[in-house]
This record gives structure tokens, C-alpha cells and sequence, in this order.
């Protein structure tokens, strides 16, 4: 996958919502995914073709982290890297920041995720018991972190 990301802004957001509907069992409101773009501490990254939005992800500065906070890729756009380029970018702008980690949480039944994390270097920290709904009643979301540059020193 060669297509790069870009900075997304407000004028994004209605094909986000679309894609986070589409792409989500859970998906955030609305009213999140415009706060990521006016909350002066999170950037929002996309994958756009000639169709539209296939992907994007959510990323805020910390005091000393940065986090995940968001990533859908449209369904039918899965298996193809799409995810994998954006979380390479914002691993590339949490270093820009000076963030020590990366941190995130993920459904313990979301395998794909869980493996694409581990592949970029990211280690499980803990658990949050009963974090998510879930069709059969509550899920755990699994704590991970990426130390970084900053946190190496």
C-alpha cells in the first residue's frame, strides 16, 4: 500500500462520520470525532482515494505520551496495510512530539488489531475489565504502549 496520509480537517468530517458508522460496532459520535478536530492537542489522519475516505485514525498529545485514541478502516478496504500506514504515522508524530510512549486500548477479541500492534513494537500493559459493550454483555480493552524515541534516552 503506497498511498500516503494526510492531515485531515473540519471539512472531513462528514465522510468520517460515514466511515466511522460503517466501519465501527461502536461507533464514535458525532460530536467526538468533531472534537478531535477543534481540540488543539489531537490530530486527525486520513487515507482518501478518488472515491472518498478508506481510512483514518485519531492521535492526541499527552504531557509525556501520545495516544491512539481512533482507528477505522472501511470494511471492505481491510487486509491491504491501510491501518498498518496510518499507525506508522502516528508513531512518526508522537516522536515529532517528544512523546516518550504511545499508548492505546483495544478489544481483547480484536485479534487483527491486537496483531498489527504487535508487530509494530507495541507491548500489552494491562487490562481494563468489562471496558467495552460487547453482544455478550461487556468486553475487556487491553492497555498497550510503544516506548519511543524520547522514552529511550
Amino acid at each position: 500500500m503506497t498511498q500516503r496520509p494526510e492531515r485531515l480537517t473540519l471539512d472531513d468530517l462528514p465522510g468520517l462520520v460515514a466511515l466511522e458508522r460503517e466501519g465501527q460496532s461502536h461507533p464514535w459520535s458525532e460530536a467526538l470525532l468533531h472534537e478531535a478536530f477543534v481540540d488543539e492537542r489531537a490530530q486527525v489522519w486520513g487515507l482518501k482515494m478518488t472515491d472518498g475516505l478508506k481510512g483514518f485514525a485519531v492521535f492526541y498529545r499527552l504531557p509525556f505520551d501520545a495516544e491512539l485514541q481512533a482507528i477505522t478502516v472501511a470494511p471492505r478496504m481491510r487486509r491491504q496495510g491501510f491501518a498498518t500506514t496510518l499507525l506508522e504515522t502516528g508513531i512518526a508524530q508522537a516522536n515529532a512530539w517528544g512523546s516518550e510512549r504511545l499508548l492505546l486500548e483495544v478489544r481483547a477479541s480484536n485479534q487483527a488489531a491486537i496483531d498489527m500492534y504487535r508487530r509494530a513494537g507495541f507491548l500489552r500493559d494491562g487490562v481494563r475489565r468489562g471496558y467495552y459493550d460487547s453482544k455478550e454483555g461487556r468486553e475487556d480493552a487491553w492497555l498497550m504502549s510503544l516506548r519511543l524515541a524520547a522514552g529511550k534516552a
